[in-house]
């Protein structure tokens, strides 16, 4: 059974930096989704096997940016000048999908983090 264990989440302030992270039990391809109240879960980020190659939503590009550490089994999502509409829940998810390739679609993800709140006050 893949886990994997996401922290990092808290309150902050406009304009303010945050990292997440989410540990795996192994490598895998990860994806990060966020999820407002009353909304649908959004594609945040994503990084393939090797972490040679990332992809990202539009109304984070420039902003966020997500990694692996050495060993390869962690992800990380930097998060800069966080806004209040960036409040949601930040998922990370894995994929048994092919590692060379970035996922932007929650449905193309076969494990899911527990979720860990931020939130962005103004």
């Amino acid at each position: 059974q893949v886990q994997l264990v996401e922290s990092g989440g808290r309150l902050v302030r406009a304009g303010g930096s945050l990292r997440l992270s989410c540990a795996a039990s192994e490598r895998y391809p990860m994806g990060w989704f966020r999820q407002a109240p009353g909304n649908e879960r959004q594609f945040v980020a994503a990084i393939n096997w090797t972490g040679g190659r990332t992809v990202y939503a539009d109304s984070v590009k420039g902003r966020f940016t997500t990694s692996r550490d050495n060993a390869g089994n962690t992800v990380y999502l930097q998060m800069k000048t966080l806004k209040p509409e960036d409040t949601a829940v930040y998922f990370c998810a894995a994929t048994l999908l092919s590692g060379a390739y970035t996922y932007t679609r929650a449905s193309e993800y076969h494990y899911w983090g527990k979720g860990n709140q931020v939130t962005v006050s103004s």
